[in-house]
């Protein structure tokens, strides 16, 4: 036998070529089809941010409440069924797409008419909620401001125990609908106690009282004695007078609020109820100040307070415009009082 050895085949170069071109093409095939398929998803994309910014289907500012616990998918089709967006799955999209889903906050929205969905995401998320006024009257009794808050729709709870008198600040008060009746009540309280702590240190000298509930006190009678701000002060200084010198407050809201508790009498003091000693509160039968406050007084009458008018003034009447006319001696008091009188008896004849 021959030890020749045959030769070993070699490779076809067609065949090496082919299969490179082959997977040249596939290659190419698969870049085309990735590039098609992040054009389609790009395109998309803008189509979706373009519908997210477009101006949106209400034509009216809608109010829409969004409960607490709520999340996106219900938020999103509250939105759709309020008309105030055209496809819910559109919103949801694009929230998630921002990683949003979890910043959207509850509450009551005012959204103004064609708000496109990227305007009403960015409202829900700064979570500007539409806000209440709840106003309380300067010289309302705590029982009253519990009323109030007990017939404000927008609040929620109840209040189980009335706060002692005179320690709330009356104005009004912005609230979140649904918020709690006793939170409006605690910042009450809180918003005396901060309007204290700014006035108290920078109050006058050697007033006829030495604490800060004292001054709350006659802050109660002075609001219940005149509803016009310009004059708070100086019927403030008609009072610090009068303890200075020892002399009674000889204030009719004192009386009534021993009597009624605040409530309105609907008629007249009588004598008797004038020289009734065993009413705490009657500041013309007991000296000095009231054993509590009469009402809630407001910033004005505590500031007049703490802070009088310079005057001599020890009385004060009514002068038939709506405010009062002053007097620092009994005399004048007394030519003050025959024109009231006067005028008194002008308008019953009048209205008769």
């Amino acid at each position: 036998m021959s030890d020749v050895k045959a030769p070993k085949a070699k490779p076809n170069a067609n065949t090496k070529g082919g299969l490179g071109r082959l997977i040249l093409w596939l290659f190419t095939g698969l870049l085309v089809l990735a590039l098609m398929a992040a054009g389609a998803v790009y395109g998309g994309y803008r189509w979706l941010q373009a519908e997210f910014v477009a101006p949106g289907p209400a034509q009216e500012e809608t109010v829409i409440l969004l409960p607490r616990g709520t999340g996106l998918v219900r938020i999103s089709s509250q939105l759709e069924s309020a008309g105030l967006i055209e496809d819910a799955r559109l919103f949801r999209a694009a929230v998630t797409l921002d990683g949003g889903d979890r910043s959207l906050r509850a509450g009551e929205y005012a959204v103004p008419a064609q708000s496109s969905m990227a305007q009403i995401y960015e409202l829900l998320r700064s979570g500007r909620t539409m806000q209440h006024p709840v106003t309380f009257a300067e010289g309302l009794t705590s029982a009253m401001i519990v009323a109030v808050l007990e017939e404000a729709d927008v609040l929620t709870g109840e209040i189980t125990e009335i706060p002692p008198e005179g320690s709330l600040l009356p104005e009004t008060y912005l609230v979140d609908r649904g918020t709690p009746r006793q939170v409006v009540l605690d910042r009450m309280l809180a918003a005396q106690q901060t309007l204290l702590d700014e006035l108290w240190p920078h109050r006058a000298e050697d007033l006829p009282f030495s604490t800060r509930e004292e001054a709350i006190i006659l802050a109660s009678v002075v609001e219940k004695e005149t509803g016009i701000g310009a004059e708070r002060a100086e019927v403030a200084a008609v009072f610090v007078n009068r303890l200075r010198r020892g002399m009674r407050l000889e204030s009719d809201p004192t009386i009534i609020y021993g009597i009624s508790r605040g409530e309105p009498l609907g008629r007249g003091l009588r004598r008797s109820e004038l020289d009734n000693a065993a009413n705490a509160w009657n500041s013309y039968q007991n000296d000095g100040l009231p054993p509590t406050p009469i009402a809630n007084p407001g910033a004005q009458s505590i500031a007049a307070v703490l802070n009088p008018a310079e005057s001599r003034a020890l009385f004060f009447v009514a002068d038939g415009t709506g405010g009062h006319a002053f007097s620092a001696t009994y005399a004048e008091h007394q030519r003050h009082v025959a024109r009231w009188r006067q005028i008194e008896r002008a308008r019953q004849r009048a209205g008769d």
